[in-house]
Formats: C-alpha cells, structure tokens, sequence
C-alpha cells in the first residue's frame, strides 16, 4: 500500500503580526510586540506569496471574534496569489449549511479549486454566546455533525433533505456544482464526541503540538473509530516552529520570546482559557500549567510550550537545528502524521526559512516529493 502524500501548510496571521506570539482568535494575548504589522491587504498578501514561493500547499485562515472574515479575506488574497490554497475556518452553526456550501461552491470555482475547509466547533462559551449561540459543549459537536453531513452532500452535488436534532433542510442543491473540484473537511477537538464526529465526516483531523506518544495514542484511536464507521482519516498536525541554523541559535530565540512576554498578557490569557470547555485547550494549558518557567516549558525533544502561554490553540513549537527540527516532524510522520500546518515569527521571513531549509530535509528524511 503506498504511503500517503505529505502536505505542508503555512498559518496567515490575519490578526497582525510581528516577532513574538499574541492571540489569534481573541484579542487576549495581544500585544503591540505580536502585532507591528497591521493585518492589511498588502502585507498578508506578501506572507501568501511568500507561502507559495517557499512551496506551501496552502494558507490556513483562522475564525472568532478576533478575526477578520476568512471568507473576504481569503477571496481577496487569491487575486495576489497563482497556486497556493486557502483552508478556510469557519465556525459551524452560526451559519446554514446550504449558505456555506454555496460559499465553498463559488470558491473553489472562481480560485480553481484552491479551497479546504477547517470545520471549527468553538470552544469558548463566552465567544460563542457572543455570536448568539447557546449550545452546551456536546449539542455544539452533534450540531456540527449534522453541518458536515449535509455540506459534504452538498459540495458532492448530491440534493440534500435533512431533518435532524438541530438541522431541518429541505430540498437543498447548488446550482451546476463545481464537483471537478474536491473540497476536503478538516476538522478538530479532543474530546470523545469530537473524535466521534471526526471518524464520521471529516477527511483531514487536525492535532495541536503534542508529545509524540499523545499524538501516536490519538491517531490509533481515531484510526480505530473510523474505521469502525468504514471510513479513513488522514492526519494534520499544528505547530510553530523556531528553526536556526545552529541549536543554540533556535534556544536563544525562544528564551528571547519568553523573556518578552507581557505578564499582564500572559494572566489574560491564562484566566480566559481556564474558562474554556474546550478539551484541547485544557491539553495546551496543562503542558506549561499556565506558569512562565522556563525549566518546565520543554515537554519533550525540542518540543517547547511557551507559545501556549499568550496564545489560544495550537502553543507548542518545534525549536532546535534545521536538521533537529526536521528529524522531529520525521518522527511524527512515522507516527501516522499525514500533512503539517506551521508557522513561525514573523510569518513572513519564516514562510522562507522553514521552506527553503526545514521543508527539504524533512522530505529527505521521508522519502516524498514536494506537492504540486
């Protein structure tokens, strides 16, 4: 059986970016450091070229309060861009089905096919209170199943009637369909329903930056639940990445991040993720256990927690050599690890120097050749 394709993604920084880390989805954790440059047009469009120059398969966009719209943004970008793809987050249930399946359809059709979705659940209550929504944790994860269900039916060209718990959709179907052009679902959670949901619909499930022998557990676990729905998963993984020439360049970058960290930042945004529901977020927090200590923030080989202390989601970063960092992403390859979504500060310059240095060992290292 021949191994799966390795893809390599890059993360768009449409909050601002700068040289050290700041809240994505929130404006908690951010400061004027993580955010001198303004997320404008012409600079996140030089981040996208510069993805697509340095060999990215495509951008991820991420969703919340603290967000520009992905849909606009992304749009926008693929007028500066040829090849690069966007995956696209949106948040399920804040919007139909049918309205985000004719979203995808236009996409995909007039960016020739340059469309992944990243099907996000939420797991902030107050963010999602804010947006309307009232579910509890476990309705919001059986709401999103329903969600992927019928957009995978739409985007399929299929005509869908649906009566659900939370959906009631009769007779949707788009019009003449861009079906040539596959929209993969990327999802992600930790929890049990989550993984449920995901061996049911999803076609890429996204783990943050773990220790190997987690990630390694999840994948068995996830591969065994889908295939008891007589399905496949492949698998994404998220990371930063501080990557130098040399160990003790990459070491003295992160002690340099950490040293600048705003200790009013860091509070906001230990208080904000307490109050999550979210089970991946409580896994993030419990690596560094919210404290700023230097000695405590390495949880395993060249695997560094101190992103996580600002920043909501993924806050781990592979740091070490170029040749240590690829030999690390080798192992989770080995482990079941199908494509990897990274970024580093500022995205920009590290959209080079991760594909122009880490990119080519890695694939060395696996044997595969750079998508197309």
């Amino acid at each position: 059986m021949p191994e799966s394709p390795l893809l390599l993604h890059w993360f768009l920084p449409t909050g601002g970016d700068g040289r050290d880390p700041g809240g994505v989805t929130s404006v908690q954790g951010r400061t004027g450091a993580a955010t001198r440059r303004p997320a404008d047009i012409p600079y996140l469009a030089q981040v996208a070229r510069a993805a697509e120059q340095a060999g990215f398969h495509s951008l991820l966009t991420p969703v919340g309060l603290g967000c520009v719209d992905p849909w606009i943004l992304t749009s926008a970008l693929t007028r500066h861009t040829d090849r690069i793809g966007f995956l696209v987050a949106f948040r399920a249930g804040l919007a139909t089905p049918t309205l985000i399946a004719q979203q995808a359809d236009a996409f995909r059709r007039f960016s020739d096919g340059r469309l992944g979705l990243n099907v996000v659940t939420g797991g902030d209550p107050a963010e999602q209170r804010a947006y309307g929504d009232h579910l509890e944790h476990d309705a919001r994860y059986a709401r999103t199943d329903e969600v992927m269900a019928v957009l995978r039916d739409l985007l399929d060209g299929k005509r869908v009637d649906h009566h659900g718990t939370h959906l009631r959709i009769e007779g949707a179907r788009l019009t003449d369909p861009a079906t040539r052009h596959h929209v993969p679902l990327y999802f992600g959670g930790a929890s049990a329903v989550a993984e449920d949901v995901s061996a049911r619909r999803a076609d890429v499930q996204l783990l943050w930056g773990e220790p190997p022998a987690a990630v390694a557990a999840r994948v068995g676990r996830l591969r065994e639940k889908a295939r008891a729905a007589g399905r496949s998963l492949r698998f994404g993984l998220r990371l930063h990445v501080i990557s130098r020439d040399s160990a003790a360049e990459a070491w003295s970058e992160a002690d340099r991040i950490l040293a600048g960290l705003d200790p009013q930042a860091v509070r906001a945004s230990q208080e904000r993720f307490a109050t999550m529901d979210s089970v991946g977020q409580a896994r993030m927090t419990a690596l560094h256990g919210g404290v700023a200590d230097a000695a405590r923030l390495t949880v395993s080989p060249n695997l560094w927690a101190g992103i996580g202390l600002v920043r909501e989601g993924a806050g781990t970063a592979l740091v070490g050599s170029h040749d240590e960092v690829a030999a690390r992403l080798a192992e989770y390859r080995a482990l079941g690890v199908d494509e990897f979504i990274l970024s580093g500060y500022p995205h920009l310059e590290e959209a080079f120097r991760v594909g122009e240095e880490v990119a080519p060992r890695l694939r060395a290292l696996t044997g595969t050749a750079a998508s197309t």
